[in-house]
């Protein structure tokens, strides 16, 4: 469990690496299911990394 807003965005910073990553090979290879999947999972994150107002409340 995440302690503050800092740490969950870092979590989702992170997230959104991950499948950035993986989106940049799914398309050199040209694997459109994948690359559907993963564009729509990266939009999730954004989802939740932008969200106003925040997803998280808790203590600073």
């Amino acid at each position: 469990m995440v302690s503050n807003s800092k740490e969950y965005d870092g979590n989702l910073f992170d997230q959104l690496e991950i499948i950035e990553e993986a989106l940049k090979y799914a398309k050199k290879e040209g694997a459109k299911e994948t690359i559907e999947y993963l564009e729509q999972k990266m939009h999730y994150v954004e989802r939740k990394l932008y969200q106003k107002p925040p997803l998280y409340e808790g203590q600073e």
